[in-house]
């Protein structure tokens, strides 16, 4: 299991949007693009895709941009990973009927890893990796102190 380029790229700038989010100022794709280096063009399409997901809300205009649908508290990252990736639950029955034992047990094994992924992915929301990153920013003070 991977983290996705488009799975890490819409998590950075909803991390943006969540440091952002008690100011109530939308934060326009330029800004978000070049704080954390994504390309324009393709951060477009990812928070159209976010958008579409309830997970951020745009605001048209000139002071306008992109906003947290919710507060950052209540956004998990299983969510923001389902909304941008899917989920594997379409698959029909047919299709994951394993034909031998062995397929059995390694499908058995890889949909305890996925649950597993699932459940950490659920445990964290946007306001831990805000809190998580102020933490690394602080003990980085301390080294060059």
């Amino acid at each position: 299991m991977e983290l996705s380029c488009k799975s890490e790229y819409a998590l950075l700038a909803l991390l943006e949007l969540a440091t952002h989010y008690n100011s109530g100022e939308p934060l326009q794709i330029r800004q978000i693009a070049a704080e954390q280096n994504i390309p324009d063009r393709y951060l477009e399409q990812l928070l159209a895709t976010l958008r579409r997901g309830g997970i951020v809300k745009s605001q048209r205009g000139a002071k306008g941009g992109y906003v947290l649908a919710r507060e950052p508290w209540k956004i998990n990252l299983l969510e923001v990973v389902g909304c941008l990736e899917g989920s594997n639950s379409n698959l029909s029955e047919e299709e994951t009927k394993p034909k031998t034992v062995e397929s059995t047990v390694v499908q058995e094994i890889w949909t305890e890893a996925r649950q597993a992924a699932n459940l950490v992915l659920q445990n964290y929301t946007l306001q831990d990796i805000c809190e998580q990153r102020a933490a690394r920013k602080q003990l980085n003070i301390m080294y060059y102190i």
